[in-house]
């Protein structure tokens, strides 16, 4: 059994926190959580780096254009592994593989982790059945010349807070009833017309207010690089499905790093799109937000580039993706060939101070890359990007919190002790104080738009760290370790607040062999600027994803592919 990691409070004193943080010591509590968290530093903020009341969260744009000349440079070379979207294609065509057998194997694949000690199974329910018929009916279109996009017959997976027709929509409660979704999400539902295979839901974070992938209510999988490490949440499943080859891609949603922190503590791209660009229209949290988007993470760029593609454009019961402009998914896909070539990359040198060792390391390497392939690395400065993480935290509480007044008032005694804790403490935030992150999210956005009108994209590590370690104790039960939390949060909250699109690449290990990412941040709806530096990082081999612990390879029968559990 591994050490106890310092600072991190579990089991039985977790519990008994818990239980304190509902008597009149609460207050208490609350501040010191506050101060660990940087909240109270908030308080520090100058009134004239407030912006005035009424504020907007809709992206700023900050170019009229993101017009760039194009290298030529073509489709991303394949390799033996991961298997991508374009390598199920081309085995479909040249048939080596048929989508019924991908999909069998998929799901034989998932159901034989689920059986491993600690959990690997990245997948929390699934209707076989149905899978197996969408995959027969992709076959036949097949036969007939008739593909509805790349995504024809390939496997995919979704995260538990976006509906899928048939299947609960619980986004990792333990009480909410296991009743089915109507119908699917409107990205969902593009998907399937698309052509793609929705094989089931993979299990995140409870009610996505942790990044770790820990879950009292679920059997979540660990890291796909060691069992004894977290895999990171809340879209945990879906970056193990991915990282593991169930899949070579997966449906995730970020509302604070819940996409980039997985994919990069399991070593996959992941993307999140401009807030509004997918629109949210099935997801769990019906009561809104102003920070949450859907996206892909994938074995390759390309795959994100697809799924982008296949699921981007307005919806009418969704206000802020109407706001958005005409997405292009040729140009999406096109990206990938543009290169860097004369490419401004804006570097925060004050935001870089706060990422130690390995995980600055292994992201200025990269960035040396880019410099090497033509890109010009340019000095800027986001004063407020310090205070990021507080924001974030004061903003995704609260606007989850109002979201889930039912598990609050009626079911807090159900869910896990650390989610209560956490609970606890938003409920003690005024709504003074919430103004008052959203005035400094404001002036952020501003800083950040001003910033992006002299590069073309931002660059910030993904994580202030690797995966944390986790005992088998601490992965069933929860527990709390704000140190650990602000190292994984530290730079993902800034895309959220200002609605930006994000994505991270697997651009190293640490001294133990765990992935770091890199991530780009983009101008509003400049998706394809993110997916070309990062395409061109996995072009140039300074992105890639490594073999998992337990990769499965889907062009061969689980027995093959699986050592034994």
């Amino acid at each position: 059994m591994r050490r106890r990691t310092q600072g991190r409070i579990s089991g039985a004193a977790l519990r008994a926190l818990a239980g304190v943080a509902r008597t009149p010591v609460r207050p208490v509590l609350v501040e010191i959580l506050r101060r660990q968290l940087g909240v109270d530093a908030l308080g520090e903020v100058s009134e004239d780096q407030k912006a005035p009341l009424p504020l907007d969260v809709l992206p700023i744009r900050a170019r009229a254009s993101h017009e760039r000349p194009d290298a030529g440079l073509g489709a991303l070379p394949a390799g033996a592994w991961p298997r991508t979207i374009h390598d199920f294609a081309r085995a479909y065509r040249e048939g080596a593989l048929s989508p019924e057998e991908a999909v069998a194997r998929a799901l034989g694949a998932a159901r034989r982790l689920s059986t491993y000690s600690p959990p690997r199974g990245p997948l929390l329910s699934y209707d076989a059945d149905r899978a197996l018929e969408a995959a027969r009916e992709s076959a036949a279109r097949l036969a007939r010349g008739e593909a509805r996009s790349a995504l024809e017959g390939v496997p995919v997976a979704v995260k538990e807070e976006v509906d899928v027709e048939g299947l609960p929509t619980r986004q990792g409660s333990g009480w909410r009833p296991n009743t089915p979704a109507a119908r699917d999400a409107i990205a969902v539902a593009r998907l399937r017309e698309a052509g793609a295979i929705v094989i089931g839901q993979t299990p995140m974070t409870e009610h996505g207010l942790s990044p770790f992938g820990a879950n009292p209510h679920r059997s979540m999988p660990r890291n796909a690089h060691d069992a004894q490490r977290l895999a990171g949440g809340s879209s945990t499943g879906s970056a193990v499905a991915v990282a593991t080859g169930v899949v070579p891609m997966a449906i995730g949603s970020d509302g604070g790093g819940s996409i980039r922190i997985p994919a990069a503590l399991n070593g996959v791209f992941g993307l999140k799109p401009t807030y509004g660009r997918i629109p949210l229209t099935g997801h769990a949290l019906r009561a809104g937000t102003s920070l949450v988007a859907i996206g892909p993470l994938g074995a390759s760029t390309a795959d994100l580039a697809e799924v982008l593609a296949a699921c981007a454009g307005a919806d009418g019961q969704d206000g802020a993706s109407t706001r958005q402009p005409p997405p292009d998914p040729r140009g999406l896909v096109a990206a990938l060939g543009r290169g860097v070539r004369g490419l401004r990359v804006g570097i925060d040198e004050h935001e870089w101070a706060g990422a130690p060792g390995a995980a600055a390391a292994v992201a200025r390497e990269a960035l040396g890359a880019l410099e090497r392939e033509g890109a010009e690395l340019v000095p800027v400065r986001v004063p407020l990007a310090a205070r990021a993480p507080a924001v974030t935290y004061v903003t995704l509480g609260v606007e989850t919190l109002a979201g889930m007044r039912e598990a609050y008032t009626l079911h807090l005694r159900e869910l896990g002790a650390d989610l209560q804790l956490v609970l606890l403490a938003i409920a003690e935030l005024g709504g003074a104080e919430f103004l008052e992150a959203q005035r400094i999210r404001a002036t952020l956005r501003q800083e950040v738009a001003a910033a992006l009108a002299a590069v073309d994209v931002l660059a910030l590590p993904t994580t202030a760290r690797a995966a944390p370690p986790v005992t088998d104790l601490e992965a069933a039960r929860g527990f709390a370790d704000p140190v650990a939390l602000d190292a994984l949060c530290r730079y993902s909250g800034l895309a959220n607040l200002t609605g930006l699109p994000a994505g991270t690449a697997p651009v190293g290990v640490d001294e133990a062999g765990l992935p770091l990412g890199l991530q780009i941040v983009g101008d509003a709806w400049d998706e394809a600027c993110v997916l070309a530096v990062l395409g061109h990082l996995e072009r140039t081999g300074a992105a890639r994803v490594r073999r998992a612990t337990v990769a499965v390879d889907p062009f061969a029968p689980p027995a093959a592919s699986l050592p034994p559990p």
